[in-house]
């Protein structure tokens, strides 16, 4: 008998439909490959079997009574512990917050129930989402089913490992940093991390945040298709009120010209030999299928990315600070220590500058990206890092800070950017970013179909 969970979530959501298969099987599967590989990989950190078995009940129920069942009608979804799920804590990976029930679902929870997708357990996050790696007091360490000596990512490392294993066909993942975008380039995935106001997105059990989190942090999907990204996306996208700053753009506008902006080295970023010859293969692939692509400068990122950060760091100064210290996790407080000594201390001034900012560079993105709808990147400066590698030394953490500058710049001009596996070995899964302007991930999508149709299918990795 076919292995339901290594199906892809448009196989699964298409053949429940049919009702070839049913929901209760595929959730069943799901469990059994959840049983059988989180015990190595610590992925799935808050289980729930008898609701998730009661959800494909429902779907199949719907589907019986002759009602549509969604978009991802019957397939298994992972959710990330920093999101409101109603019965269970948002812990965010911290220990103070252990308890901290929600009593209400988040948006994109719900979306996601509506579309029939199926929640089979919830993912591990460092303490406060705060990393590009996976650990905590709380929780404990994720690791990578790829390579367990390589970082798993962060800080959506748990949704990552999970999908890479099999355990899901999809996972929720959220994004200030690079937190899907990452995950998904070091357990060889694809993730978006979509424009800011796509996905409806509130904690109501948590009070709203500051700011700089409202402007850059979303809501996206990891998958091991560029076809499941999309569904995923789709179905997390549906309005709710909730969100104010929920915009109704369309998935799908008119086809942008085929052109591209090739930026190997952005602001200066030195790359590894590796990540150079991922993105001159992409290029190769994008001009097969009709893209005409050129390397250029793009707008500043440098300076995107230190502002990002003192929008980030302006809400743990503001109240956050005490928050790492009560926790008194031992890789948050250096990492935020670290943090702390490579941020400026934001101030009344440079918080209200860093505003001012940030629309002159949205303006000087969104007309770089008129005059080039699609930019190839890298995701990181480095192949996936050795885990653990930013809290060996105040060196290693500045290394990992460098390489990360697309991760962390981009978020702030608010445009969409896609993480696109182009091999996924064992040995250093490697991939490219895809960055096009507000609201056109139809761009992203249209090129990383043409990158994917060109390099092996992502497989299924058993731990090792």
């Amino acid at each position: 008998m076919t292995e339901l969970w290594r199906l892809s979530a448009s196989e699964i959501s298409s053949r429940v439909a049919n009702r070839e298969i049913s929901a209760t099987e595929v959730t069943e599967h799901s469990l059994q490959r959840l049983q059988q590989v989180n015990p190595q990989i610590n992925a799935v950190v808050q289980q729930m079997p008898d609701a998730a078995l009661a959800s494909a009940r429902a779907v199949d129920d719907r589907i019986a009574a002759g009602e549509s069942a969604g978009l991802l009608a019957g397939v298994p979804v992972t959710i990330k512990v920093n999101i409101d799920q109603q019965g269970f804590a948002n812990t965010n990976g911290i220990r103070i917050q252990q308890e901290h029930m929600a009593e209400q679902d988040s948006p994109v929870i719900t979306n996601l129930r509506n579309a029939g997708a199926v929640i089979v357990g919830r993912t591990n996050t460092p303490a406060f989402s705060m990393r590009w790696f996976t650990r905590n007091s709380l929780h404990g360490h994720t690791l990578n089913p790829r390579n367990s000596k390589l970082t798993p990512g962060g800080s959506s490392g748990g949704a990552a490992s999970a999908v890479a294993a099999g355990i899901c066909a999809l996972g929720h993942g959220t994004d200030i940093a690079g937190s899907i975008r990452y995950p998904a380039y070091a357990c060889g995935l694809h993730g978006i991390r979509p424009s800011f106001g796509r996905i409806p997105a509130v904690n109501l059990s948590l009070p709203d945040r500051h700011i700089g989190a409202q402007l850059t942090a979303v809501s996206g999907p990891i998958a091991r298709s560029i076809e499941d990204l999309r569904l995923g996306l789709a179905a997390m996208s549906a309005e709710s009120e909730l969100d104010p700053w929920w915009v109704p753009a369309p998935l799908e506008q008119a086809p942008p010209a085929k052109r591209v902006a090739l930026c190997i080295s952005p602001d200066g970023l030195e790359v590894s030999d590796e990540v150079e010859a991922a993105l001159r293969s992409s290029v190769c692939q994008l001009e097969e299928a009709g893209w005409h692509v050129t390397e250029v400068d793009c707008p500043p990122m440098r300076e995107a990315m230190q502002l990002q950060l003192l929008l980030w760091m302006s809400e743990y100064h503001y109240s956050g600070g005490d928050a790492v210290k009560r926790e008194d996790d031992p890789d948050a407080n250096f990492v935020y220590a670290q943090l702390c000594e490579n941020c400026p201390t934001p101030t009344l001034e440079s918080l209200m500058e860093a505003l001012q900012r940030r629309l002159t560079l949205s303006r000087e993105w969104q007309q770089f990206l008129t005059a080039y709808p699609l930019m190839l990147c890298p995701v990181s400066a480095e192949a996936p890092f050795p885990d653990m590698l930013d809290v060996e030394s105040p060196q290693s953490f500045r290394r990992v800070l460098e390489a990360q500058m697309t991760q962390i710049a981009l978020p702030l001009m608010g445009m969409p950017a896609m993480s696109v596996a182009t091999a996924s070995d064992a040995a250093a899964p490697m991939g490219v970013q895809l960055v096009a302007a507000r609201f056109r991930e139809d761009v992203l999508f249209a090129a990383a179909n043409d990158i994917e149709a060109r390099n092996p299918p992502l497989e299924i990795s058993d731990p090792d």
